[in-house]
């Protein structure tokens, strides 16, 4: 069986739902620990009765030191903080052999056996950003993401682990300061400080926004693929990472600042989308005073229109009518 944790709030909960049922699909043997970082996700979660999932409260969760400093991290700071602590939660509540944590805004295509199977007998596995030349931020954002982290329940693991937390725990903010960032940069020299901790290979866990643009994205025989521009590699496409998404309105989304190709669009985030429309009805059919997307009001600004402008010149205007995708 396949252990993963996340965790997210309301704001957060079609993604997270979503995120859940493309497990579904390609997994036939998993267990998804979700850490509820509000109310109302929780109540919601609960309500679901999803089979394959333990819904975690902040009440069961969270612990002293957790609470100690939570009052000085935004919403998003205490969420990085407390990554490394809802791994170790389940690994110590549940007795697991493994558990991989997962960012809410990732979607499965294919299952993640072969990204286990490369694990090996290594205890720890991360995956690297792999940016883009024209988009590398490894120097402020770090060399790997913490959007798919597994440990294994040994004593090289838990050792990764909880010197993770306590660094987290320490300082993790969101800026650059003394060769730290949120929880993120402290992954940058694992390989050399930890033995056992394994780089994921496989071209397809982890393709996203900032990466995208160097492979050609297809079908074939009713699956996805990806092909390295350079050399023509193939591989099947395991998981994207839909960082940047965010709804404007209840009529039109972003997907960031990154240059997107027709075949991206149409083969990775029009199923996406889908799928966070069907979740969000599903949220909504038990819990309607809440919109589970996070909808913002977009402000118009002289801001808003340079940059608007800026991104029709470079051809990264990525603000487009919901209704496109929805086919």
């Amino acid at each position: 069986m396949y252990n993963f944790c996340t965790l997210f709030d309301s704001n957060y909960s079609s993604r997270g739902l979503t995120l859940y049922r493309s497990l579904e699909r390609v997994c036939s043997d998993f267990h998804l620990y979700i850490f509820a970082f509000d109310d109302r996700s929780l109540s919601v979660l609960q309500k679901l009765n999803l089979q394959n999932a333990t819904i975690i409260s902040l009440k069961e969760f969270e612990d002293a030191e957790l609470l100690q400093i939570k009052p000085t991290r935004s919403r998003a700071e205490y969420c990085w903080t407390s990554t490394s602590s809802t791994i170790l939660y389940v690994l110590e509540k549940y007795s697991v052999d493994m558990c991989t944590y997962l960012d809410a805004d990732m979607m499965f295509f294919e299952s993640p056996k072969a990204l286990f199977d490369e694990k090996a007998n290594n205890s720890v596995m991360i995956t690297e950003h792999r940016y883009s030349p024209r988009y590398n931020k490894e120097a402020l954002s770090g060399k790997y993401c913490v959007q798919f982290v597994s440990f294994k329940n040994d004593e090289r693991g838990l050792t990764v682990l909880r010197w993770w937390r306590e660094r987290c725990i320490e300082w993790c903010y969101a800026q650059f300061e003394d060769g730290k960032f949120g929880d993120q940069k402290y992954l940058d020299d694992w390989t050399t400080r930890f033995n056992g901790v394994h780089e994921l290979q496989h071209l397809g866990g982890g393709m996203a926004a900032w990466n995208v643009q160097q492979y050609d994205v297809f079908e074939k025989n009713g699956k996805l693929f990806g092909k390295e521009k350079i050399n023509g590699k193939e591989f099947p496409v395991i998981f994207y990472h839909f960082h940047y998404l965010r709804f404007l309105d209840q009529d039109r989304i972003e997907l960031g600042r990154r240059l997107l190709s027709d075949d991206v669009l149409r083969l990775l985030y029009v199923p996406y989308l889908i799928e966070l429309q069907k979740v969000k009805n599903e949220i909504s059919s038990i819990d309607p005073s809440f919109d589970p997307h996070g909808t913002g009001k977009y402000e118009y600004s002289i801001k808003s229109l340079i940059l608007f402008i800026y991104r029709k010149i470079f051809n990264i205007y990525h603000i487009y009518p919901l209704k496109k995708f929805l086919h």
